[in-house]
Order: structure tokens, then sequence, then C-alpha cells
């Protein structure tokens, strides 16, 4: 959609006095508000040109303007966005949000809780933060090692280098050259391919190559399979449920209970992450989410701002602010930036550390 200069600072005036009051915007306020210098009635026309293009709306007759759904894309889409680069060049100094959140913080667990209880604090907004999972993780290295006749120690060595171990019983004892080829054998096969690439062809051209070895086969999945759920299972920690009372237009009684119930339980969050990982600007790792856009039902209210943030090796992982729709969009992106920047900075200290060591 294009607006004229006019149009676009008139719908900026609109949005940014409405996220600061909560109230409907009318003319005389605009007209206080711009440095356009232009009349009540010219502003009233060029707004009813804005309501026709559904981006405000008139929620009563004698009210001022709100922004819609549409409204608030456009702000995020084409004004934010400038604004939001602009700061970025500008911004040199080092904020204190990393050292309060990361000082001190030894275990990821700890330090993403820390990080949803900080941002909550530092916006006024419920948060989430989820743990680092893997996206298209690949089997990179398979090991048997026979540890005692009838017992075989299976390694499975994913992507990252996340690693699962399991025991498998077998009847029979292998020599070491039998160890050998069967780790040629699984490794040639499966080594490179995703849990859904490991199909039934898969497996039974393998089964053909190892006759006689069925039972470490089937342990060998199992220990793979294993391998990708416990990689994949995704832990959401959220703080700030109760800031929600602090906008009316989500401290209804019903509207409220919901959405506390959501951030609570947390299962229909794990939608607004997958999509958010799905869908995520791949330049800047960010996704907003306006009203019904969001796929969580109880949500169609605010908007959700979500963050991806990359640990390298296609480990990933998500952060999320959830507030009224008239939130302060350039605060929070600004803030989901700084949070990204500090967690790619505090785990690439981490494994320099490890290297190092």
């Amino acid at each position: 959609m294009e607006l004229d200069e006019r149009k676009r600072k008139i719908l900026k005036a609109i949005i940014q006095n409405y996220l600061e009051t909560g109230e409907p915007v009318g003319s005389r306020t605009i007209s206080k508000y711009t440095d356009l210098n232009l009349s009540s009635a010219t502003i009233r026309n060029e707004m009813s040109d804005l309501e026709e293009l559904g981006l405000i709306i008139q929620p009563h007759t004698s009210a001022g303007r709100i922004p819609t759904d549409q409204g608030y894309r456009f702000y995020v889409d084409e004004m934010l966005a400038a604004r939001t680069k602009e700061l970025e060049e500008k911004e040199k100094e080092v904020e204190n949000l990393k050292s309060s959140l990361l000082e001190r913080v030894d275990k990821v667990e700890d330090m993403l809780k820390g990080m949803a209880k900080q941002l909550a604090l530092d916006t006024n907004y419920a948060t989430m933060i989820t743990s680092p999972v893997v996206r298209g993780n690949q089997v990179k290295f398979i090991q048997l090692s026979q540890v005692e006749p009838g017992r075989i120690l299976c390694v499975v060595v994913l992507d990252g280098n996340l690693i699962k171990n399991q025991f498998i019983k077998a009847e029979e004892e292998l020599n070491n050259e039998e160890v050998i080829k069967l780790n040629i054998m699984l490794n040639t096969s499966l080594a490179g391919l995703t849990s859904e690439q490991i199909n039934m062809n898969v497996l039974a051209a393998l089964s053909a190559q190892i006759k006689g070895h069925e039972e470490i086969l089937k342990g060998v999945m199992k220990a793979i399979m294993d391998a990708f759920a416990s990689e994949n299972s995704l832990e959401i920690y959220t703080s700030g449920a109760t800031n929600i009372f602090k906008y009316p237009e989500l401290s209804d009684r019903e509207k409220a209970s919901e959405l506390i119930s959501t951030l609570e339980e947390k299962q229909q969050l794990t939608d607004i992450v997958q999509d958010s990982l799905n869908r995520s600007d791949e330049s800047t790792g960010i996704s907003v989410y306006i009203g019904n856009e969001t796929p969580v039902k109880s949500m169609k209210d605010c908007s959700v701002v979500t963050a991806t943030y990359e640990l390298g090796e296609g480990v990933r992982g998500t952060i999320g602010i959830i507030g009224p729709k008239r939130m302060d969009y350039e605060r929070v992106l600004k803030t989901l930036k700084e949070v990204r920047s500090t967690l790619d900075e505090k785990f690439k200290e981490n494994n320099d550390g490890k290297e190092g060591s």
C-alpha cells in the first residue's frame, strides 16, 4: 500500500498518540501533534481517506480514530523499520540489559528464566523464552562399542554435537572386525539423514546389508529416534503474566483469565513458537503478530513480537513479548534485538572458553 507523505505523518501521529493514551485520537489533537500545519478540516479529510483504506476506524460516531490491525501492520512494516534501522546505526554503547541479564549466570536454564523475568520487568509486558532446539537436525555420527558380551553401547551424535548414549542388549557376541563393519555400514547409510529421511526404504536396504544383526539395528534405530525426540523437546519459560492487568483492553476477567492460562500452561505457546521459527525474517530474526495474525486464539486482542536466536549449526530458540496492540513497538523491537545479540555473544563466549580449555 502506497501513502503520500501527509497521510503517512497523520497515520503515524494517530498511532503514536494512541500508543501513549489508549484513547481515540481526534483531528484537533493531530493538528497540534504533527508538523504539517494543516487545518482540522483538512486533517479530517485525510483521516477519512485512511479509514477507507482500512488503516484506522472510528469506534463511536462522536469519537476520534484508533488504528486497525492493518494500520498497526503498516506502522510496523513501513515506518518503524526505517526508524529502527536509524537507531541501530547510531547505537554504539553496550546496554545495561546485557550485564543485568547475564552476570554470573552459568546455566542455560537459569539464564533463560532470568532473562524472561528481566524482560517482563523492563517492558511491563508478558514475556516468554524457549530453550534452544535443533531444527532440520541430521545424524552426524554413530559409534557402536561392545562393553561386554551381550551389551553394546550405542553413541548417536547429531548436528550441533548433541549426543545420546544408549545400551543395546544383543544375544550375539561380536568381535572387533564385526563391530568395525557395523559402524561403517551404519554411518554410510544413516549419516547426514534427518528423522524424516530415515524411511522404510532406507531401513530395508540397511537391514539387507547387516543380516543376522537385526536386533542391534533395532536398538540403533531406537537410540537415533530417542536422540531426535530429546533434542527437540521444547521448554518454554514465561514471566510477567500479571502485567496484562495494567492494560484495560486486556483486563476483562474472561479475556485475562484465558490469556494467563495460556501463559501458565504453555501448550498453546508451542504453536506461535513453531510458526515464529518458520516465518521469522532471516535478516532480522523478528516476527510481529498483530491481533488475529497470531496462531493462538487467546491472544487475538494482543500483539506478539518474537525474535529467533541462533547458537550455530541449526540450534535455535525464540524470545517473545506479549502485550496490547498499542504496545511500544519501537522499544520492543530494539529490546529483542539487544537480547538476541547478548545471547549470541554469551554462547560464543562459552564455546570459545570450552575450545580453549
